[in-house]
Protein backbone atom coordinates (compact mmCIF):
# COMPACT_ATOMS: atom_id res chain seq x y z
CA UNK A 1 0.00 0.00 0.00
CA UNK A 2 2.79 2.43 0.91
CA UNK A 3 4.73 1.60 -2.25
CA UNK A 4 1.71 1.72 -4.54
CA UNK A 5 0.57 5.08 -3.20
CA UNK A 6 4.03 6.60 -3.44
CA UNK A 7 4.09 7.32 0.28
CA UNK A 8 7.26 5.23 0.49
CA UNK A 9 9.43 5.89 -2.54
CA UNK A 10 12.46 3.64 -2.85
CA UNK A 11 15.66 4.91 -4.46
CA UNK A 12 16.42 3.28 -7.85
CA UNK A 13 19.34 1.27 -6.53
CA UNK A 14 21.10 0.24 -3.34
CA UNK A 15 20.22 -2.24 -0.63
CA UNK A 16 17.02 -2.05 1.43
CA UNK A 17 17.30 -3.08 5.08
CA UNK A 18 14.27 -4.69 6.70
CA UNK A 19 14.77 -4.52 10.45
CA UNK A 20 13.29 -7.25 12.62
CA UNK A 21 10.58 -8.73 10.38
CA UNK A 22 8.66 -11.64 11.84
CA UNK A 23 8.95 -15.16 10.51
CA UNK A 24 6.42 -15.45 7.70
CA UNK A 25 6.32 -11.75 6.84
CA UNK A 26 5.78 -11.17 3.12
CA UNK A 27 8.62 -9.14 1.58
CA UNK A 28 7.75 -10.06 -2.01
CA UNK A 29 6.94 -6.45 -2.96
CA UNK A 30 10.63 -5.67 -2.55
CA UNK A 31 13.24 -6.83 -5.06
CA UNK A 32 14.87 -9.77 -3.32
CA UNK A 33 18.34 -8.99 -4.67
CA UNK A 34 18.21 -5.62 -2.88
CA UNK A 35 16.87 -6.79 0.48
CA UNK A 36 18.97 -7.40 3.58
CA UNK A 37 17.08 -8.75 6.58
CA UNK A 38 18.44 -7.32 9.81
CA UNK A 39 17.54 -9.59 12.71
CA UNK A 40 19.13 -11.08 15.80
CA UNK A 41 16.58 -13.88 16.09
CA UNK A 42 18.02 -17.12 14.74
CA UNK A 43 14.77 -18.79 13.57
CA UNK A 44 13.84 -15.64 11.65
CA UNK A 45 17.30 -15.47 10.08
CA UNK A 46 17.01 -19.11 9.01
CA UNK A 47 13.51 -18.55 7.62
CA UNK A 48 14.60 -15.72 5.34
CA UNK A 49 17.96 -17.19 4.28
CA UNK A 50 16.16 -20.39 3.25
CA UNK A 51 14.12 -18.21 0.88
CA UNK A 52 17.13 -16.54 -0.69
CA UNK A 53 17.37 -13.37 1.40
CA UNK A 54 20.63 -12.02 2.74
CA UNK A 55 21.12 -11.23 6.39
CA UNK A 56 22.20 -7.61 6.95
CA UNK A 57 25.87 -6.92 7.53
CA UNK A 58 25.48 -3.35 8.79
CA UNK A 59 26.84 -1.61 5.73
CA UNK A 60 25.15 1.62 4.59
CA UNK A 61 21.69 0.96 3.17
CA UNK A 62 19.82 3.02 0.60
CA UNK A 63 16.52 2.66 2.46
CA UNK A 64 14.99 0.78 5.35
CA UNK A 65 11.79 -0.60 6.80
CA UNK A 66 11.70 -0.88 10.59
CA UNK A 67 9.22 -3.45 11.93
CA UNK A 68 8.52 -2.23 15.43
CA UNK A 69 8.77 -4.67 18.34
CA UNK A 70 6.44 -4.39 21.33
CA UNK A 71 9.08 -3.16 23.78
CA UNK A 72 9.25 0.64 23.59
CA UNK A 73 12.98 0.91 24.34
CA UNK A 74 13.78 -1.76 21.75
CA UNK A 75 11.62 0.03 19.16
CA UNK A 76 13.41 3.31 19.79
CA UNK A 77 16.80 1.58 19.54
CA UNK A 78 15.89 0.06 16.16
CA UNK A 79 14.91 3.46 14.76
CA UNK A 80 18.12 5.02 16.10
CA UNK A 81 20.12 2.24 14.45
CA UNK A 82 18.37 2.72 11.10
CA UNK A 83 19.07 6.45 11.27
CA UNK A 84 22.82 5.83 11.21
CA UNK A 85 22.92 2.74 8.99
CA UNK A 86 20.92 4.25 6.11
CA UNK A 87 22.69 6.80 3.93
CA UNK A 88 21.86 10.41 4.94
CA UNK A 89 18.53 11.42 3.49
CA UNK A 90 17.55 7.83 2.67
CA UNK A 91 13.90 6.94 3.30
CA UNK A 92 12.95 4.93 6.41
CA UNK A 93 9.50 3.43 6.86
CA UNK A 94 8.39 2.77 10.43
CA UNK A 95 5.83 -0.03 10.42
CA UNK A 96 3.94 -1.18 13.50
CA UNK A 97 0.73 -2.44 15.01
CA UNK A 98 -1.41 -0.01 16.95
CA UNK A 99 -1.61 -2.58 19.74
CA UNK A 100 2.20 -2.64 19.89
CA UNK A 101 2.60 1.10 20.47
CA UNK A 102 3.21 2.56 17.01
CA UNK A 103 1.13 5.64 17.91
CA UNK A 104 3.37 6.33 20.91
CA UNK A 105 6.51 6.03 18.77
CA UNK A 106 4.98 8.36 16.17
CA UNK A 107 4.24 10.97 18.85
CA UNK A 108 7.75 10.61 20.23
CA UNK A 109 9.29 11.22 16.80
CA UNK A 110 7.18 14.33 16.30
CA UNK A 111 8.06 15.58 19.78
CA UNK A 112 11.74 15.37 18.86
CA UNK A 113 11.10 17.59 15.85
CA UNK A 114 11.85 14.90 13.28
CA UNK A 115 10.38 15.59 9.82
CA UNK A 116 7.70 12.90 9.90
CA UNK A 117 5.67 12.08 6.79
CA UNK A 118 2.40 10.18 6.95
CA UNK A 119 1.10 8.22 8.65
CA UNK A 120 -0.95 5.82 6.58
CA UNK A 121 -3.17 3.28 8.31
CA UNK A 122 -4.80 -0.01 7.42
CA UNK A 123 -6.57 -2.51 9.67
CA UNK A 124 -4.62 -2.48 12.95
CA UNK A 125 -1.37 -1.26 11.40
CA UNK A 126 0.18 2.12 10.85
CA UNK A 127 3.22 3.28 8.88
CA UNK A 128 5.03 6.61 8.90
CA UNK A 129 8.20 7.82 7.26
CA UNK A 130 11.49 9.47 8.23
CA UNK A 131 14.68 10.48 6.47
CA UNK A 132 17.98 9.05 7.71
CA UNK A 133 20.45 11.28 9.46
CA UNK A 134 18.40 12.61 12.34
CA UNK A 135 20.00 12.79 15.77
CA UNK A 136 18.67 9.94 17.89
CA UNK A 137 21.68 9.03 19.99
CA UNK A 138 19.50 9.16 23.12
CA UNK A 139 17.43 6.31 21.69
CA UNK A 140 20.36 4.02 20.90
CA UNK A 141 20.46 0.68 22.72
CA UNK A 142 22.37 0.96 25.98
CA UNK A 143 23.25 -1.90 28.33
CA UNK A 144 21.90 -1.77 31.86
CA UNK A 145 23.00 -3.60 34.98
CA UNK A 146 20.22 -5.36 36.88
CA UNK A 147 19.90 -7.32 40.11
CA UNK A 148 22.83 -9.68 40.59
CA UNK A 149 25.17 -7.59 38.46
CA UNK A 150 23.83 -8.95 35.16
CA UNK A 151 23.97 -6.91 31.96
CA UNK A 152 20.88 -6.75 29.77
CA UNK A 153 19.80 -4.85 26.65
CA UNK A 154 16.45 -3.35 25.58
CA UNK A 155 14.06 -5.90 24.10
CA UNK A 156 15.53 -9.06 25.60
CA UNK A 157 13.26 -11.19 27.76
CA UNK A 158 13.03 -9.91 31.34
CA UNK A 159 15.40 -7.03 30.62
CA UNK A 160 14.77 -5.39 34.00
CA UNK A 161 15.93 -8.31 36.12
CA UNK A 162 15.50 -12.04 36.77
CA UNK A 163 11.97 -13.25 36.07
CA UNK A 164 10.02 -15.01 38.82
CA UNK A 165 9.92 -18.37 37.06
CA UNK A 166 13.67 -18.53 36.49
CA UNK A 167 14.33 -17.51 40.09
CA UNK A 168 12.13 -20.37 41.29
CA UNK A 169 13.94 -22.84 39.06
CA UNK A 170 17.36 -21.58 40.15
CA UNK A 171 16.40 -22.21 43.78
CA UNK A 172 15.15 -25.71 42.93
CA UNK A 173 18.24 -26.96 41.09
CA UNK A 174 20.04 -29.66 43.08
CA UNK A 175 23.44 -28.82 44.57
CA UNK A 176 24.91 -32.01 43.06
CA UNK A 177 23.98 -31.17 39.46
CA UNK A 178 26.87 -32.57 37.46
CA UNK A 179 28.28 -33.51 34.10
CA UNK A 180 27.35 -31.93 30.79
CA UNK A 181 24.46 -29.47 31.08
CA UNK A 182 22.44 -27.54 28.50
CA UNK A 183 20.69 -24.26 29.36
CA UNK A 184 18.07 -24.26 26.63
CA UNK A 185 16.79 -20.79 25.80
CA UNK A 186 19.30 -19.29 28.18
CA UNK A 187 18.47 -15.61 27.67
CA UNK A 188 21.07 -13.32 29.22
CA UNK A 189 22.50 -16.02 31.45
CA UNK A 190 20.73 -15.93 34.81
CA UNK A 191 20.17 -19.69 35.07
CA UNK A 192 23.52 -20.43 33.43
CA UNK A 193 25.39 -18.66 36.20
CA UNK A 194 23.41 -20.62 38.80
CA UNK A 195 24.25 -23.88 37.03
CA UNK A 196 27.95 -23.02 36.96
CA UNK A 197 27.90 -22.44 40.71
CA UNK A 198 27.94 -26.25 40.94
CA UNK A 199 31.59 -27.40 40.87
CA UNK A 200 30.56 -30.84 39.57
CA UNK A 201 29.28 -29.32 36.31
CA UNK A 202 31.88 -30.18 33.68
CA UNK A 203 30.60 -28.11 30.78
CA UNK A 204 27.60 -25.98 29.93
CA UNK A 205 26.05 -25.28 26.54
CA UNK A 206 24.39 -21.86 26.68
CA UNK A 207 21.79 -21.93 23.89
CA UNK A 208 19.90 -18.78 22.92
CA UNK A 209 18.14 -17.72 19.71
CA UNK A 210 18.25 -13.95 20.36
CA UNK A 211 21.66 -12.51 19.56
CA UNK A 212 21.35 -9.52 21.91
CA UNK A 213 20.53 -11.82 24.83
CA UNK A 214 23.39 -14.17 23.97
CA UNK A 215 25.80 -11.23 23.75
CA UNK A 216 24.76 -10.29 27.27
CA UNK A 217 25.23 -13.89 28.44
CA UNK A 218 28.80 -13.82 27.14
CA UNK A 219 29.42 -10.73 29.28
CA UNK A 220 27.63 -12.18 32.31
CA UNK A 221 29.30 -15.59 32.36
CA UNK A 222 33.06 -15.60 32.81
CA UNK A 223 33.57 -19.34 33.14
CA UNK A 224 35.68 -21.52 30.82
CA UNK A 225 33.17 -24.36 31.16
CA UNK A 226 30.56 -22.36 29.22
CA UNK A 227 30.13 -22.59 25.46
CA UNK A 228 27.81 -20.16 23.73
CA UNK A 229 25.51 -21.01 20.82
CA UNK A 230 23.37 -18.65 18.73
CA UNK A 231 20.86 -21.34 17.86
CA UNK A 232 17.22 -22.32 17.67
CA UNK A 233 16.65 -24.41 20.78
CA UNK A 234 14.16 -26.56 18.90
CA UNK A 235 16.83 -27.90 16.57
CA UNK A 236 20.03 -27.54 18.64
CA UNK A 237 22.04 -30.66 19.38
CA UNK A 238 25.05 -30.65 21.71
CA UNK A 239 28.34 -32.17 20.59
CA UNK A 240 27.75 -34.97 23.10
CA UNK A 241 24.51 -35.97 24.84
CA UNK A 242 23.82 -33.97 27.97
CA UNK A 243 23.34 -35.27 31.48
CA UNK A 244 20.75 -32.58 32.19
CA UNK A 245 18.79 -29.85 30.45
CA UNK A 246 17.63 -26.76 32.36
CA UNK A 247 15.00 -24.53 30.80
CA UNK A 248 12.31 -21.91 31.21
CA UNK A 249 10.77 -22.31 27.75
CA UNK A 250 8.96 -19.44 26.03
CA UNK A 251 5.35 -19.84 25.03
CA UNK A 252 4.74 -16.73 22.95
CA UNK A 253 5.42 -15.94 19.31
CA UNK A 254 5.08 -12.18 19.20
CA UNK A 255 1.84 -11.27 20.98
CA UNK A 256 0.19 -14.65 20.51
CA UNK A 257 0.47 -17.58 22.88
CA UNK A 258 2.02 -20.56 21.09
CA UNK A 259 1.91 -23.76 23.11
CA UNK A 260 3.66 -25.63 20.29
CA UNK A 261 6.80 -23.62 21.00
CA UNK A 262 7.13 -24.98 24.53
CA UNK A 263 6.24 -28.49 23.35
CA UNK A 264 9.03 -28.27 20.77
CA UNK A 265 11.44 -27.33 23.56
CA UNK A 266 10.34 -30.44 25.49
CA UNK A 267 10.92 -32.70 22.52
CA UNK A 268 14.31 -31.16 21.81
CA UNK A 269 15.37 -31.53 25.45
CA UNK A 270 14.42 -35.21 25.56
CA UNK A 271 16.34 -35.83 22.34
CA UNK A 272 19.64 -34.40 23.58
CA UNK A 273 19.89 -36.30 26.88
CA UNK A 274 21.87 -39.39 27.84
CA UNK A 275 19.65 -42.47 28.60
CA UNK A 276 19.35 -41.60 32.30
CA UNK A 277 19.39 -37.84 31.79
CA UNK A 278 17.14 -35.29 33.49
CA UNK A 279 15.11 -32.23 32.60
CA UNK A 280 14.68 -29.40 35.12
CA UNK A 281 11.97 -27.01 33.97
CA UNK A 282 9.75 -24.16 35.11
CA UNK A 283 6.56 -23.40 33.20
CA UNK A 284 3.25 -21.61 33.61
CA UNK A 285 0.73 -23.89 35.26
CA UNK A 286 -1.95 -23.34 32.65
CA UNK A 287 0.18 -24.79 29.84
CA UNK A 288 -0.82 -28.34 28.75
CA UNK A 289 2.58 -30.01 29.00
CA UNK A 290 1.62 -33.07 31.08
CA UNK A 291 0.80 -35.42 28.20
CA UNK A 292 4.01 -34.62 26.35
CA UNK A 293 6.11 -34.92 29.50
CA UNK A 294 4.77 -38.41 30.21
CA UNK A 295 5.21 -39.38 26.55
CA UNK A 296 8.81 -38.16 26.40
CA UNK A 297 10.03 -39.26 29.87
CA UNK A 298 9.56 -42.37 31.98
CA UNK A 299 9.54 -40.40 35.22
CA UNK A 300 7.88 -37.04 35.80
CA UNK A 301 7.95 -35.34 39.19
CA UNK A 302 6.05 -32.20 40.14
CA UNK A 303 8.33 -30.16 42.41
CA UNK A 304 5.68 -27.63 43.36
CA UNK A 305 6.16 -23.94 42.65
CA UNK A 306 3.51 -21.24 42.97
CA UNK A 307 -0.04 -20.68 41.84
CA UNK A 308 1.37 -19.36 38.57
CA UNK A 309 4.51 -21.44 38.00
CA UNK A 310 5.11 -25.16 38.08
CA UNK A 311 8.51 -26.75 38.69
CA UNK A 312 9.10 -30.10 37.01
CA UNK A 313 11.84 -32.72 37.14
CA UNK A 314 11.59 -35.32 34.36
CA UNK A 315 14.09 -38.12 33.84
CA UNK A 316 14.93 -41.13 31.65
CA UNK A 317 13.89 -39.98 28.16
CA UNK A 318 11.82 -42.47 26.18
CA UNK A 319 13.64 -43.68 23.09
CA UNK A 320 11.46 -44.34 20.08
CA UNK A 321 12.49 -46.58 17.20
Amino acid sequence: MALASGAFALPPDGDIAVYRPAEGDDLSHLQISRVQVVTGLRPVAEYFTSRGYRIGDGRPYAAAIVCLPRAKEAARALIARAMVEVVPGGPIAIDGQKTDGVDTILRDCKALGLPVQGPISKAHGKMFFLSAGGELAAWAAKPQIVEGGFQTLPGVFSANGPDVGSALLAAALPPDLKGRIVDLGAGWGYLSRTILDRPSVQELDVVEAEQDALDCAVVNIADPRARFHWADARTFRPARPAHAVVMNPPFHTGREADVSLGLAFLKAAAGMLVPDGSLWMVSNRHLPYDTSLHTLFKRVEDLGGTGTFRLTHASIPVRTR
